[in-house]
């Protein structure tokens, strides 16, 4: 088989694609995002009405929250960022999908009992409440058998307040499965009929730390965001992975053959935006995500953040720019051009006029500055804009 380069003229955003793809949604187009956290998920609701074929690898990396309890109960993957991303992607007219919806997005009280709560959860497992009730079979008797696992694994001290259901459901799932993120995330996917393929870049027990110019060392993604602790006060320096919480040496892993099959064939690779370390640089931390991204004829597309990210201290918007193609070459090699690993800086007209055109011009990278915010969006993108924006590229 021979592979070609064909150039054409882009119209942006393009209503006849658009229109096609929102036809026909089934045969849409393969965009891969590099993502984490809660911040795609509206983009992500958008795109399934023009694509049931984009691809989310994601950071398990996440240190707080549910996900923080589990980790520590089971020394597992984080799965809450995975769970979020597969319901933002569930086919909302299947049957039963409100009922699954509401299953997976409901959390125990924070004030109840432990006591209360376990018997709430003997209560979901038996099928008695009314919100696994209401969940048709086969799908019932799938997820009771995964929360029955997680049940009989769960420690007698287990903090079930504030629990997301879906992550009981989703810990359930990878005890079940030999501690292997991907069969349980595959599951869930059949389970909510997801429009698109999300799984975890690594399966992997790993932590996300930074290196401060300061000199600081932060370890744990919970206490770089600014969402849990204080916002960080210094540039950021080094990203890199470890074993424990407790610190440590930066550790390697490699990302699967599998995973970096969907990076090269993927019709567009987009860093969306999100937490500009935690969400996407975590992503590109594995050996073989730049070499894979390098390997890709197709288009590379950087959307950088519109709200203020804490994880960006002290960084100009060509710098996020400049630190992006850093951690690729990192693994694609330093001599690797630019053209292999970015393309395009897509952003807000008002946010393009903040960055240094020419300095991006020089190195072979096309800003394009469009009206991708709206009245109900502001200060972030407009997930129908965006959407049809990536969608005219292709």
């Amino acid at each position: 088989m021979q592979q070609f380069s064909v150039t054409r003229g882009l119209t942006l955003p393009d209503p006849v694609r658009i229109s096609r793809y929102k036809r026909l949604p089934e045969l849409g187009p393969a965009l891969l995002f590099f993502s984490g956290g809660s911040a795609l998920n509206p983009t992500a609701r958008a795109l399934k009405q023009y694509t049931h074929n984009s691809i989310h690898l994601m950071t398990p990396f996440d240190s707080g929250g549910s996900s923080a309890v589990l980790r520590h109960a089971f020394g597992m993957p984080a799965i809450g960022d995975l769970r979020s991303r597969l319901i933002a992607l569930a086919d909302e007219s299947v049957l039963g999908q409100s009922e699954i919806y509401r299953l997976f997005t409901h959390r125990f009280p924070k004030t109840a009992s432990l006591d209360e709560l376990h018997g709430d959860l003997v209560d979901l497992l038996e099928g008695h409440d009314q919100l696994i009730a209401r969940v048709p079979n086969p799908m019932r008797r799938l997820i009771r058998h995964q929360l029955a696992f997680f049940h009989d694994a769960m420690p007698s001290d287990f903090d079930l307040r504030g629990a997301s259901i879906g992550n009981l459901i989703l810990a359930g799932g990878y005890l079940n499965n030999n501690q292997k993120l991907d069969p349980i995330i595959f599951l869930f996917s059949k389970l909510v009929n997801t429009l698109g393929t999300v799984l975890a870049t690594v399966d992997a027990r790993l932590h996300l730390a930074v290196e401060l110019d300061s000199g600081e060392i932060i370890v744990g993604q919970h206490n770089m965001t600014g969402k849990e602790t204080a916002p960080i006060a210094s540039k950021i320096k080094r990203t890199y992975l470890t074993r424990s919480l407790a610190g440590g040496e930066p550790v390697e892993i490699e990302v699967s053959p599998k995973k970096q099959h969907l990076i090269e064939t993927a019709d567009m690779i987009c860093y969306p935006p999100g937490s500009f370390h935690s969400s996407l640089i975590a992503n590109l931390l594995p050996k073989g995500v730049g070499k894979s991204i390098a390997r890709s004829p197709n288009p590379k597309v950087y959307v950088p953040n519109l709200g203020n990210d804490p994880e960006q201290f002290g960084m100009s918007p060509n710098e996020t720019v400049d630190a992006l193609l850093k951690h690729l070459r990192a693994d694609a090699g330093e001599d690797t051009p630019t053209d292999k690993l970015l393309n395009f800086v897509v952003t807000d007209e008002r946010h393009a006029a903040e960055f240094d055109w020419a300095e991006l011009e020089a190195q072979g990278i096309s800003l394009i500055g469009a009206d991708l915010t709206s009245t109900h969006s502001v200060p972030y993108y407009d997930p129908e804009k965006l959407v049809c924006m990536l969608l005219s590229f292709l």
